[in-house]
């Protein structure tokens, strides 16, 4: 549970970090279940590659059904010009997701242990409900970079309710693309809503024009078991991994049930 001043400082800044939050057994757990996942899964069955551009774009029917699926999304330098792959399987994934906090029993168990229910109605919501999860892996040498957003602008309610909740696997450091964070930006409107269109088309709604402040990024350089809590409208950015080591993290999004969560939303889950 949090304490006061916990409480105050993620309020002043949008953001707070937690070391020592998730042991290194579970954090172990999470990192073989997700090798064991990408063994079992066929690289050629699709070639989804999720990049920041694909992000802001894609509507593609893998991309919009994982909601409600398991399912496997590559890094761009893995799979060169030639549509072939420039790294062994294990390297070549860029996330999961992003149901596995429903569907899978590791993650299941692992993320029910970490109480985010109690956390989240500390934080403010009522009703939580945990809408999607993801297990980030920032490759060597080829993680890319994720432009500055806030997370709003995907899991959008009205009033705006998400919280991310991000566990570090690893180490995060500057080299492998630790994650960075404007203190105080969470007070910044708003600057776009991702939804989908009548044609089943990913579009963006422009709801700010104006830009994110310059230089004022902080990097949370953080130890493999850290949290990272994170508010809805807080401007983060993670730079590409220029390192030989990766950087896994798990991220679970949470949002206020009594909420309302617009139809057009990317993510539709099916799932309880």
């Amino acid at each position: 549970m949090l304490n006061q001043k916990q409480l105050d400082s993620f309020n002043d800044n949008g953001y707070l970090v937690i070391e020592d939050f998730i042991d290194s057994d579970k954090r172990e757990s999470l990192i073989d279940r997700a090798a064991h996942l990408i063994e079992g899964f066929d690289p050629n069955s699709h070639r989804t590659i999720f990049t920041t551009d694909e992000q802001e774009r894609s509507s593609d029917e893998y991309f919009v059904s994982s909601a409600n699926n398991v399912s496997f999304f590559f890094e761009k330098g893995a799979i060169d010009i030639d549509g072939k792959f420039c790294v062994p399987k294990q390297q070549s994934i860029n996330k999961i997701g992003h149901a596995q906090h429903i569907l899978d029993p590791v993650y299941k168990s692992v993320i029910e242990h970490l109480r985010l229910d109690s956390l989240s109605k500390q934080l403010g919501m009522d009703k939580p409900r945990a809408i999607q999860s993801m297990h980030i892996f920032k490759q060597p040498r080829i993680g890319g970079e994720v432009g500055l957003h806030q997370d709003s602008t995907f899991l959008y309610t009205e009033p705006m309710s998400c919280i991310g909740f991000w566990f570090a696997l690893e180490d995060a450091s500057i080299e492998n693309g630790c994650l960075q964070a404007i203190p105080g930006g969470h007070n910044i409107a708003l600057k776009k809503r991702f939804y989908m269109d009548k044609d089943n088309e990913a579009q963006f709604e422009v709801l700010d024009s104006s830009d994110y402040p310059e230089g004022q990024l902080e990097m949370l350089e953080v130890k493999a078991g850290t949290m990272i809590i994170l508010h809805g409208q807080l401007p983060h950015y993670s730079d590409a991994n220029i390192s030989p080591r990766s950087r896994q993290a798990l991220s679970v999004h949470i949002v206020d049930g009594n909420c309302h969560y617009p139809k057009d939303n990317w993510l539709q889950t099916e799932l309880t």
